[in-house]
């Protein structure tokens, strides 16, 4: 007789369990991002010889004509495990980030940051900490400022298996803020989710298929029970042209037709563009296009 275990080969063998806002990311990509509509962004990133980079945002809203951006810093010591950010927004707010991981122990990451907007005094400040082995991932965080308020979230996976859980409590309040559940599958293909949220008043279920190397496909079924009995479903694609080109389409059942497609024209030169249409009204000026340029250097 052998003794040779069977091993399913569509099982994804993970160790570490992803993050709690993590499940079901694929599928939350493949829905969300590459669809850059009614705006344009440019994002111009480089890096000194240092290890310093410099990321400057800018986003145009197509609507109004308002130009939002964003200057960023960031040096990181892979080695010891620091990484330092600041940043400066055109509505004068100023941020910065501390973040040390695998710096005191193994798997444990700790961060702290901080905003300030000088013109009305406003101040927020943040600590967390984050914990992840074999099996299990966990975070915990505070803001300062408000309530206090403490966060938390834990994920628990085996076999392809994940089952995670959020809460938040208001501390002066004495009430918790938050609660939220999530289970997911994993496996080498696909990936599947459910999700119950707003103190159990939204469910979504979601699935993920990597078809081939070329096609991804996905789909989202979301309820909110305070509303109406009605489903909101989405479902997505993308095809792959070569290895800089791809398209992504998606479509939901109140008839809202996303289009996207992403080129980079040369080494360190993406461009997006994307429309999202209302199929029941093509007649009308309700569609919305963007583009997003992304340079690195």
């Amino acid at each position: 007789m052998s003794n040779i275990a069977y091993v399913d080969p569509t099982v994804f063998k993970f160790q570490v369990p992803p993050a709690f806002s993590d499940i079901g990311k694929t599928t939350n990509d493949l829905l969300a991002k590459d669809f850059p509509v009614g705006s344009a962004k440019l994002e111009v990133n480089t890096i000194t010889q240092n290890g310093i980079k410099f990321t400057v945002l800018g986003n145009k809203d197509n609507k109004t004509g308002a130009i939002a951006s964003e200057l960023k810093t960031k040096y990181q010591d892979k080695l010891r495990g620091v990484t330092f950010t600041e940043s400066w927004t055109t509505s004068n707010v100023l941020g910065a980030q501390l973040e040390l991981d695998n710096t005191l122990a193994r798997g444990l990451k700790l961060d702290f940051s901080a905003s300030l907007l000088p013109a009305k005094g406003t101040k927020n400040a943040k600590a967390g900490v984050e914990y992840k082995q074999d099996y299990l991932f966990t975070r915990s965080s505070v803001d300062l400022f408000k309530g206090p308020t403490l966060h938390g979230d834990a994920v628990v996976g085996n076999d392809g298996f994940l089952a995670g859980g959020e809460v938040a409590y208001d501390v002066s309040d004495a009430r918790v803020t938050k609660y939220n559940l999530a289970f997911g599958y994993l496996a080498n293909e696909y990936s599947v989710a459910l999700h119950a949220t707003n103190a159990l008043s939204t469910f979504s279920a979601s699935y993920f298929h990597r078809v081939n190397r070329d096609v991804e496909a996905g789909a989202k079924a979301t309820w909110v029970k305070s509303v109406d009995n009605t489903v909101h479903v989405e479902v997505g694609t993308k095809y792959t042209l070569d290895k800089d080109a791809f398209l992504k389409a998606k479509v939901d059942n109140r008839g809202q037709l996303g289009l996207g497609y992403t080129q980079i024209l040369r080494q360190g030169v993406k461009l997006s563009l994307g429309g999202l249409f209302d199929t029941t009204r093509f007649g009308e000026n309700v569609h919305k296009v963007g583009l997003a340029l992304t340079l690195e250097a």
